[in-house]
């Protein structure tokens, strides 16, 4: 049966975490960031400086990152488009590919067909494909993923796990209830891109990560749940993984332009984004850090 690989860097050492950074968590920061435009190489080199080890591409080529080590993102629509457009970032030198599969209306045997045809492309290029837990896709709801992995075992994910925690507020009705069904999912994330939300808001502020954020004023600690959902993917791929295998943690933190950052107004009036999104992905890290030591079996 096809199963899709960890990402792997061939060596004999203990499977470990790697940081890489979604390069749209660059894109239109506030103006007191952090972060301070750069070009590459210079960018790859600050990255490498604040604990980051890749890239995950989504504007610039990868020739333009100077050696940086670098992933992709992508979408196959259909089973038709699966070797075409894994075949093409096969060539472009990406350690692995995840991808936003389907649109979420389709029947099951639709969505076995785009599986499939995912698994052997991926195999065809020798190339780690994950598909990522996104809304408006075939993995939107958690119920189907769950039966999807019980139809294709071999395939692994990226997990994108606020598209679940707000999409399907799954702490409606007990998180580790949620959390328990979704094992098989979760015993299965590759790449995880990272985003904290709340049951009402896809992306969250968080400040420093190490105390209960300012903005969760309900009963739920949002972050104290991400902490969980986090720890569980990472005693799974610990469980599952082989010498030299190394998970991805990706922050992705968007900007208004996708709906994703709140905004608030400043000073003059107009629209500002409540934090900075990249001092927030460096807090995401110490994080991950954290989850990662709390996950060791």
């Amino acid at each position: 049966m096809l199963s899709i690989p960890y990402t792997n860097d061939g060596s004999t050492d203990a499977p470990k975490l790697r940081f890489y950074l979604n390069e749209d968590n660059l894109a239109d920061l506030r103006e007191d960031s952090r972060w301070s435009a750069k070009l590459w190489p210079e960018a790859g080199d600050s990255l490498r400086e604040d604990g980051f080890h890749g890239i995950q591409l989504t504007t610039s080529a990868p020739a333009q990152v100077a050696g940086f080590p670098h992933c992709a993102l992508g979408r196959v629509n259909v089973a038709d488009e699966a070797d075409a457009v894994i075949g093409r970032h096969a060539g472009l030198g990406h350690t692995c590919l995840t991808l936003h599969a389907g649109w979420g209306i389709e029947d099951d045997e639709t969505v076995d067909r785009i599986v499939e045809a995912i698994l052997l492309a991926s195999e065809k290029y020798r190339l780690p494909v994950y598909l990522e837990t996104h809304r408006a896709t075939l993995t939107q709801d958690i119920w189907r993923t769950v039966r999807l992995v019980e139809r294709f075992p071999g395939i692994r994910f990226n997990g994108d796990f606020s598209h679940y925690y707000t999409g399907q507020e799954i702490v409606y009705g007990g998180l580790e209830r949620k959390l328990d069904f979704l094992g098989p999912v979760l015993d299965r994330v590759a790449f995880m891109h990272a985003r904290i939300g709340s049951p009402g808001n896809i992306q969250m502020a968080i400040g420093s990560g190490r105390e209960r954020p300012p903005s969760a004023v309900g009963d739920i600690n949002f972050l104290a749940d991400f902490k969980a959902i986090w720890t569980r993917a990472f005693q799974g791929f610990r469980r599952n993984s082989r010498p030299g295998d190394y998970l991805i943690f990706c922050p992705e933190l968007l900007s208004r332009k996708h709906y994703y950052a709140r905004c608030f107004p400043g000073p003059d009036g107009r629209p500002v984004e409540e934090s900075d999104r990249y001092a927030e992905a460096l807090a995401y890290l110490e994080i991950a850090r954290e989850c990662w030591a709390a996950a060791e079996v």
